[in-house]
């Protein structure tokens, strides 16, 4: 991941850049997240709000939870951001709004006791049956501790 990287919209309207290194980056399969995304994981990437600049367009927030907002392309609907009163320093983007999202590896699985029963991904990442700081993770993906699973 390099300085300088671009993301935007399935319309182009919204286009975005972040700068430096990310916090983290997530698969989340809490009930709400999968139903604003419309898929079966929604993949996550945090970043400190100075990181993020908006080059043209501007985001539509729907308040989905108590202290929750969620930020969306007002033109073609694609959602954008997460932002919650927990984190209030931090802005989580979609992955998949990002130019390279292949360039972003997930660390984690949270919200995995809520996952669809059917989605099970062969990683080697650790899965968390919630969002608890400093928490064991419930299980580790299939391919943890193999030597074949590459860390890019």
């Amino acid at each position: 991941m390099t300085d300088g990287v671009n993301g935007r919209c399935l319309c182009g309207n919204l286009q975005f850049e972040l700068k430096g290194q990310p916090l983290w980056v997530a698969h989340c399969h809490c009930d709400s997240c999968r139903r604003n995304t419309g898929s079966a994981v929604a993949t996550f990437v945090g970043y400190n709000k100075e990181q993020l600049a908006y080059i043209c367009g501007k985001r539509k927030f729907y308040a989905s939870s108590p202290g929750v907002q969620r930020g969306f392309c007002a033109d073609c609907g694609t959602p954008m951001t997460y932002e919650s009163e927990r984190y209030p320093d931090e802005v989580h983007l979609h992955v998949s709004t990002l130019d390279n999202p292949g360039a972003y590896r997930p660390q984690v699985h949270v919200f995995f006791a809520e996952r669809v029963p059917w989605m099970d991904l062969e990683d080697d990442l650790p899965r968390y049956e919630g969002l608890v700081p400093g928490a064991e993770p419930v299980s580790w993906g299939p391919l943890h501790g193999r030597s074949e699973v590459g860390n890019s």
